[in-house]
């Protein structure tokens, strides 16, 4: 059973605190996953992600699951700024005793859209569990759907599509703060820097809130400028965390094969 170290401020100024689960009887190795959760930037929170990391601790790793500012009160980039100063943090803390960590990542749906960032900038092997990769371009293709958090009641919407891209525009917009378009491409994922990108396998549902069709976008933005990247694409409509236990073994077969 992992020791859990609950709590931990990585960020003074906005009170953002980070939980950590040591792999029992060890101390502090250099196998070190960061695990981002999900919620569209406007709700989630570490305590969510509680069991998983307790699993991905038992396999050996020294697993960090940060919190980071929410939106509507938080918009873009704070996110992604508080991901960023959670790695400088980590590298300077006294949790990495070796100069060259093995440091890896899982990201579950907006956590992987900021895990692609935190990869491309540091190149930590990374898995996406259902990453949203595009909102300018899916603002502009979907301009006539109302923004819902919950559009089965909100809106009396039955199709799980438009459901879901209630959804989807709800949280674009809350993190984005408004529509402006130059905000929207900066949240994409094909506008961040990939210079030191290294592993990366991305999961997704055939048919979910990320669309397939813009995922298969940034996977040939990667490819024309030469970047790797796997894909495992699944059969059926379960997003992130829905099907989180059942491929969290495949995930961290990637991530253990990237650091040996």
């Amino acid at each position: 059973m992992a020791e859990i170290i609950n709590d931990v401020t990585y960020d003074e100024q906005r009170k953002l605190k980070v939980d950590i689960y040591k792999p029992d009887k060890v101390g502090f190795g250099d196998k070190i996953l960061l695990f981002w959760h999900g919620g569209g930037w406007f709700r989630g929170d570490k305590n969510s992600i509680r069991d998983l990391c307790q699993k991905i601790s038992d396999k050996g790793f020294t697993v960090f699951a940060p919190n980071y500012s929410l939106a509507p009160q938080h918009t873009f980039p704070a996110a992604h700024q508080d991901s960023i100063n959670f790695v400088k943090w980590l590298m300077h803390s006294e949790f990495v005793i070796n100069k060259k960590p093995h440091i890896t990542q899982i990201g579950a749906s907006s956590g992987g859209t900021m895990a692609l960032n935190i990869a491309g900038k540091y190149g930590f092997p990374t898995v996406t569990w259902s990453a949203p990769v595009s909102y300018s371009a899916w603002m502009k293709d979907h301009q006539n759907v109302t923004p819902a958090v919950d559009g089965r009641n909100e809106l009396d919407l039955s199709d799980l599509h438009d459901i879901n891209d209630a959804f989807y525009k709800y949280f674009t917009l809350a993190y984005a703060g408004s529509e402006d378009e130059k905000v929207l491409k900066k949240i994409d994922a094909d506008s961040y820097d990939y210079s030191n990108l290294q592993q990366l396998l991305m999961i997704n549902s055939a048919d979910e809130l990320s669309p397939i069709k813009y995922l298969l976008n940034f996977i040939n933005f990667l490819a024309q400028n030469n970047h790797a990247v796997d894909l495992k694409l699944i059969a059926g409509k379960r997003h992130a965390m829905t099907y989180a236990n059942q491929y969290l073994e495949d995930s961290l077969a990637y991530l253990l094969n990237a650091v040996k």
